[in-house]
């Protein structure tokens, strides 16, 4: 039995790694989110209601109710939060003696306290991975440091508290519903790419945030990318149980199949902190004899073991060996795997349906919720015999007070989490015992225990929408207002930015799969923008005199959607350049409709030229003022040392079609309609006019 004092001392490590990481990325975006000039201010989320201060808390658990006793309101609260949780995260990743139960119980509620004001910014899954993490870090986290702590025998049990492990244990748990239902949402949604193999051809062009490998990535081979599906799930969805196989080697393959699958994410995606912190998670499948160099060492210098144990070690490799050989059987039967021996490419397909997806998944989840009771049964056996083992009677009576504390919290951790993660299956939420809906039900609001599934369905697959915003001052002439990190200038390559999360250009990404009227907050936006407001401009371009409007603040504003496309690996640049070629100029774009293309709207001044204010934020109110078509796309547009781009024309079948009715209804007196269709090609058009156009008038 190997010890796990190293990796729960990694584990630690690494949290404080992701705290300071998301804490510090959002420490930046807090005045342009939150602040009182930002997109959604925070002050709105925190209104007394005549409630008691405790039932006020518990309600809304955050910190920020007391900013007002500091002299501060909701933002600066927020930014107090966010320098204190970087500092103390820090704090815990450099010194070991920080590394404590009441300092991972900060950085968890200050987490907390910013996710209860972060409204549709801070509603990520991983926002609520890092809190249920933190809470488990602070469960792992020593009360107190081991007085020679270096010297400590490297044994399985040596120096080891009987409740240690137990904590530690959940880390496990969380780590396997977190894979698990990542990969099985991505059947259950009847994704066609998903269930087509096809998803990897679309997601390294349309993912929210690509990276410079992203471009590489997508232009592999079409059989390839399947294949890399086919181990996605089998990485997802079949390696998981073998967290909690008993043979350690098993649990090792599975850690380190784990650890590249979140590798070649990190390389291909820019997905913040997230990836790190399911690294981090990935250190529960460890332990000390892998980790120790003496213990290798040692290893190596061994006697012959007994019989009973060769016997013991004869099994653990028969079953190891059964193992591998079910999943390359199941992979290659249920993905119909075929070598082209003349092409040299593998040759993937689904061969099962739906029903028998679904079918199989209820008839799976219940046992791995019971493969979790034992596993969880073993480690509390595990505890009650180290517990034996205390030697002196009050040594024994604080293990045994510490020991009831952490496995009572460990066992009640482990009931809540059942219920999100029943939600893969239906049936099996409905037959949970109703006292673990209870329990969820009353600490809910806390994120103790949450449900996952990541990419459950794959979007952009006829090209990635993108939504750009453009200023003027006349109404004739517009420039484009860059982003710093997400899709827009063609001629820019994708960016690297992990850990940073930009969660203006995150949300973006997200109002570009609809119209406009899906994300309320892009209104607010705009009315920054017009209104000329700094903390946002930041968000754009963190230096301001790269803002094509930083001196004066543009009359009018529009943003249209366009489509974008990878370019392709033959399409160089002008300059030559050793070995691959790579992309010019990444984004090949057409236009396309966004929001209400007939109706425009305007922020009405007030009397003297002030905005009207409706609440915090300016209204944004419809106008019949004609909107001018946009001109070409890019005309004589070119990028330094890079060739002008072509542009793909859409055809006819795949453009939103304005309604006839609608647009003699909503046509401007006086005026022409703002959806123009040029008539050089009858087979093929494209919308060259904006879509959703917010102007002031002085």
């Amino acid at each position: 039995m190997a010890g796990s004092r190293l990796p729960r001392q990694l584990f630690l490590q690494g949290v404080a790694a992701v705290f300071m990481f998301a804490f510090a990325s959002l420490y930046t975006q807090i005045p342009g989110l939150y602040g009182a000039e930002g997109i959604l201010p925070a002050r709105r989320m925190l209104r007394p209601q005549g409630k008691g201060r405790w039932q006020q808390l518990w309600e809304t658990p955050t910190l920020l109710w007391e900013a007002p006793t500091l002299g501060l309101d909701t933002a600066q609260g927020l930014e107090l939060l966010s320098l204190l949780g970087t500092l103390l995260a820090l704090g815990a990743l450099l010194l070991r003696r920080l590394r404590h139960l009441l300092i991972y119980l900060v950085l968890w509620a200050a987490y907390l306290s910013a996710c209860q004001v972060g409204q549709v910014f801070l509603y990520f899954q991983w926002d609520s991975l890092l809190l249920e993490t933190g809470f488990l870090a602070m469960l792992v986290a020593p009360l107190r440091q081991h007085p020679h702590y270096k010297q400590a025998p490297q044994g399985a049990l040596a120096g080891a508290l009987p409740h240690e492990g137990l904590p530690f244990w959940l880390v496990r748990w969380l780590l396997f519903r977190l894979m698990f239902a990542s990969g099985v949402v991505k059947l259950t949604s009847r994704c066609p790419a998903w269930w087509g193999l096809t998803a990897l051809t679309y997601h390294y062009e349309t993912q929210c945030l690509p990276t410079p490998a992203s471009w590489f990535a997508h232009h592999l081979p079409v059989w390839l990318h399947k294949l890399s599906v086919v181990a996605t799930f089998l990485i997802e969805i079949a390696v998981p149980p073998l967290f909690f196989a008993p043979v350690r080697r098993l649990r090792l393959a599975a850690f380190y199949s784990q650890v590249l699958l979140q590798v070649l994410i990190i390389i291909t995606g820019n997905y913040n902190f997230f990836n790190l912190l399911t690294l981090v998670l990935t250190t529960a499948l460890l332990d000390d004899k892998h980790l120790a160099a003496k213990s290798r060492n040692s290893q190596r210098r061994k006697t012959p073991a007994s019989w009973p144990k060769a016997l013991l070690a004869m099994l653990s490799w028969l079953l190891e060996l059964t193992t591998y050989a079910l999943l390359a059987y199941g992979t290659a039967h249920y993905f119909g795997l075929e070598i082209d021996w003349e092409k040299h490419t593998v040759r993937s397909r689904t061969t099962f349906t739906f029903h028998q997806f679904s079918q199989w998944l209820k008839m799976v989840t219940l046992p791995t919720m019971w493969l979790g009771v034992a596993s969880l049964t073993w480690e509390l056996l595990t505890a009650l015999w180290r517990w034996t083992q205390v030697r002196g009677w009050l040594r024994k009576l604080c293990a045994a007070v510490q020991l009831s504390i952490f496995g009572t919290a460990t066992v009640a951790l482990f009931t809540i989490s059942l219920v999100p993660y029943s939600y893969v299956e239906p049936s099996t939420h409905g037959r949970l015992w109703t006292g673990a809906h209870r329990l969820f039900g009353a600490v809910e609001h806390l994120q103790l225990a949450n449900s996952y599934g990541l990419f459950r369905r794959m979007t952009g697959l006829g090209g990635r929408p993108e939504v750009v915003l453009e200023g003027s001052y006349d109404g004739h002439h517009w420039t484009e207002i860059e982003f710093m990190y997400k899709p827009g200038n063609v001629s820019r390559p994708p960016p690297l930015i992990v850990p940073h999360q930009p969660r203006l250009d995150w949300q973006m990404w997200f109002a570009a799969l609809g119209p406009h009227t899906h994300s309320p907050w892009f209104t607010s936006l705009v009315l920054r923008l017009l209104q000329g407001k700094e903390p946002v401009i930041r968000l754009l371009q963190n230096d301001v005199a790269q803002y094509p409007f930083h001196k004066q603040p543009p009359t009018y504003v529009r943003a249209q959607r366009y489509k974008y496309w990878f370019s392709q690996p033959g399409e160089q640049g002008t300059r030559a350049r050793p070995g691959p070629a790579a992309p010019a100029a990444p984004w090949p774009r057409p236009s396309i409709g966004y929001g209400n293309s007939y109706l425009p709207w305007r922020l009405p001044p007030c009397s003297g030229g002030s905005w009207s204010h409706w609440g915090p934020l300016g209204s944004c109110r419809p106008c019949w003022a004609p909107v001018r078509p946009a001109p070409p796309l890019w005309p004589g547009r070119r990028s330094t040392g890079l060739p002008p781009r072509r542009t793909r024309e859409l055809p006819a079948h795949r453009l939103p079609q304005p309604p006839t009715t609608a647009a003699a209804v909503l046509r401007p007196p006086g005026g022409k309609s703002s959806y123009v269709l040029p008539a050089t090609r009858p087979e093929r058009v494209r919308v060259l006019s904006t879509s959703l156009a917010l102007c002031s008038r002085t």
